[in-house]
């Protein structure tokens, strides 16, 4: 074995070693921020892991399915942190971590995914069907989540009872759209299968990979949210930035690994897929089912966000539908995207 190899096996496996320190800090009383670093840490190897088996899972499946793969249980650490969350009070966190991975989605995934494979690809073509379906429900979304916020804010009054039968529209709406996308209308959905990479995992390792990471990520979720509290109270970060930006980027990092690895290989029609169907499961699934399991720890949540929010989503929503209309991409719109996710970012940092 060459020093290179062993190099590369050593960084590669370096990471693991802050899953066993984060719980022994987190055990041990330590400092807040000290637990916090390493617990977020310790979540970069668990995603590599989610992400890496999520990829030999969806190389058996179709495109499509492959990409619903990727975006479900690439959220899937998200859900994990906001179920936490709820139960600690942290609701305005939840609601941030929900736009600010939607946001993130939309903008970075899809921005460096662009911006990378445009680097190497002077023009990339991406399936404008799949993107116009994905576009509505978008903007779908983006009527679900601002009517509530409206009506909180005309009227001064509570959102839940409006959150919930707009919960259930959504999540109706979301579950359609997997008929639509997967049964009746599959034919439209034909992306580029990714020949790259090889299945290199059998289906049982993969599961248990998975299943695997996923239970330590809910242990690291926790000790996060934990420490997460008292730094919040003692530091002038809001929690608001914390779920919109920090939160949101960490619990994304496998659709982010997926979507720029397609992008590289002239593939950009599944990152686009990546990015968008996570931002639409996002919007049209996971949110109302946290509306509705809110509720069970003492703590409603409502879809009534704040103004600003809701205006960062909807500018994010109407410049993917423009860039995703002519079905051919380049690199500088990957900048554009990137750019603006920049400046969202910036801002609610001073909010």
């Amino acid at each position: 074995m060459t020093y290179a190899v062993i190099k590369k096996l050593a960084f590669k496996y370096l990471w693991y070693i802050f899953i066993p320190i984060s719980i022994w800090l987190y055990l041990a009383h330590f400092n807040s921020i000290s637990i916090f670093i390493f617990a977020l840490l310790a979540i970069i190897p668990l995603t590599s892991n989610i992400s890496k088996s999520t990829h030999q899972l969806s190389l058996r499946t179709s495109t499509v399915v492959g990409s619903l793969l990727n975006a479900t249980f690439g959220n899937a650490i998200e859900f994990i942190i906001a179920i936490f969350a709820i139960q600690a009070g942290l609701v305005a966190l939840v609601k941030a971590s929900i736009i600010g991975s939607i946001i993130l989605n939309i903008l970075l995934l899809i921005g460096l995914s662009i911006l990378f494979g445009g680097l190497k690809y002077r023009d990339q073509i991406f399936n404008r069907a799949s993107a116009g379906v994905a576009s509505t429900m978008l903007i779908i979304a983006v009527a679900g989540l601002s009517l509530p916020t409206i009506y909180a804010v005309i009227t001064d009054k509570s959102a839940i009872i409006m959150s919930r039968a707009v919960s259930i529209t959504l999540g109706i709406t979301y579950l359609l759209s997997l008929l639509f996308v997967l049964l009746t209308h599959r034919h439209l959905f034909v992306a580029q299968r990714d020949t790259t990479k090889q299945l290199i995992w059998g289906l049982k390792k993969s599961v248990l990979v998975l299943l695997v990471s996923i239970g330590f990520a809910a242990i690291e979720s926790h000790i996060l949210v934990e420490a997460l509290q008292p730094i919040i109270n003692a530091t002038q970060i809001h929690e608001t930035f914390v779920g919109l930006v920090i939160i949101a980027i960490i619990t994304n990092i496998p659709e982010h690994l997926a979507a720029i690895g397609y992008g590289r290989r002239n593939n950009i029609t599944l990152s686009m897929e990546i990015g968008m169907n996570s931002a639409i499961q996002i919007a049209l699934f996971v949110a109302p089912v946290l509306v509705f399991i809110s509720p069970l720890m003492a703590c409603e949540m409502s879809l009534a966000f704040t103004p600003f929010q809701i205006i960062a989503m909807i500018l994010s929503v109407m410049i993917i539908n423009y860039i995703g209309a002519d079905g051919i991409c380049n690199w500088f719109e990957g900048v554009q995207l990137v750019a603006v996710y920049i400046i969202i970012a910036i801002a609610f940092y001073f909010i």
